[in-house]
């Protein structure tokens, strides 16, 4: 429950708040003197590993709050706008593998697409009951833009190749059109791929990052990929939560392309991580068909110049720099991975087991 002291600091919401934008959100809010609520998905595993560090422990933060809650639940959601009564909401929730979402196209449409609605609704109704003004934000991707050619910005048009990113062009749609109907707060943030240690190990940086460290320490020795000539903007996704609060801070509502404004393929992103580890990608890395999209993402590379000039953000960190980033903590992880495997070895032998 909110803390009856807290009264005057500013409060938001934080849909996805254990995945990786809503860890480094609700760092950079808590920083900020923010009273910070969470939505997390019931699960019955822990998923709270990557804001553990702010809710747990020995000093654990008194303004973070955790809910339960999901965005196919449009009465939950409701019941959660009416309790937390935020000045802020990032919608940051969403299915976001983009090879899943052919396979699971309606459910990827449910959340990610279907979710922002039951959510601008939420909001209303919130309004419209007598609550305080919200401002809503909206996680765009970059991944919306699809076979439109570099570099893109928020005036290219979308021209999706993937359910998830057709979920993601509704939604953006819905909150230009709850913003231009009903006088809502709602901007979208279009962002381009943005990465860091707590990416998913499901997507390509991190499971190239990952995997090429455990080849280093010899716990595996090949990383199987698909399409290597795909080009993206990456960026690090701490800069970009920073975007993110900047959006609403400004007067009025409006939408915003953040990226780095450089692109590079994968092949290349595989050049400078085993390079900073002295290994050959071209003797570890295999091509696999299974990893192939049915309609590929040639080419993302934004252009943040809006973003430059109306919010005064840009990007802090280069490609190479949050590659270093995520393999020095990918080899503190395997590094870990590899004492654990030879003392449970050795704890073997002396039982008696090997």
């Amino acid at each position: 429950m909110p803390n009856p002291t807290s009264n005057t600091k500013k409060r938001a919401l934080i849909t996805g708040i254990t995945g990786q934008d809503g860890s480094y959100l609700a760092e950079f809010l808590l920083a900020k003197g923010y009273e910070v609520h969470g939505m997390v998905r019931r699960a019955s595993l822990f998923n709270t590993d990557r804001i553990d560090h702010l809710h747990i422990g020995e000093s654990p933060n008194p303004d973070l709050f955790l809910h339960y809650g999901d965005m196919s639940d449009a009465g939950a959601l409701r019941n959660l706008v009416e309790e937390v009564a935020p000045d802020e909401l990032y919608n940051l929730a969403a299915q976001s593998h983009v090879r899943v979402s052919f396979d699971q196209p309606e459910y990827t449409v449910d959340a990610t697409a279907v979710g922002v609605i039951r959510l601008l609704e939420a909001i209303r109704g919130h309004r419209k009951n007598g609550g305080r003004e919200v401002r809503f934000y909206q996680a765009g991707s970059s991944e919306m833009f699809g076979s439109a050619p570099p570099r893109q910005s928020e005036t290219t048009r979308f021209q999706p190749r993937s359910p998830y990113a057709c979920a993601k062009v509704y939604a953006h749609y819905q909150v230009v059109n709850h913003r231009e109907s009903y006088g809502l707060y709602a901007a979208n943030g279009i962002l381009f791929n943005h990465e860091s240690p707590r990416r998913g190990e499901t997507f390509v940086t991190r499971k190239i990052t990952r995997s090429a460290t455990r080849i280093k320490l010899g716990l595996q020795d090949k990383l199987h990929l698909g399409n290597l000539d795909a080009k993206r903007d990456w960026g690090f996704a701490g800069d970009y939560v920073e975007a993110m609060w900047l959006m609403l801070q400004q007067e009025r509502a409006d939408d915003y392309a953040i990226a780095t404004g450089r692109s590079i393929s994968i092949r290349e992103f595989l050049a400078i991580v085993f390079e900073r580890l002295e290994l050959d990608w071209k003797e570890h890395v295999e091509l696999d068909p299974r990893y192939l999209r049915p309609a590929e993402v040639d080419h993302l590379e934004g252009d943040p110049s809006k973003a430059k000039r109306l919010l005064g953000w840009k990007a802090k960190t280069s490609v190479e720099e949050l590659a270093g980033m995520m393999v020095d903590a990918d080899l503190r992880l395997a590094e870990r991975e590899l004492m654990l495997k030879y003392a449970g070895h050795e704890e073997a032998q002396r039982l008696g087991y090997r």
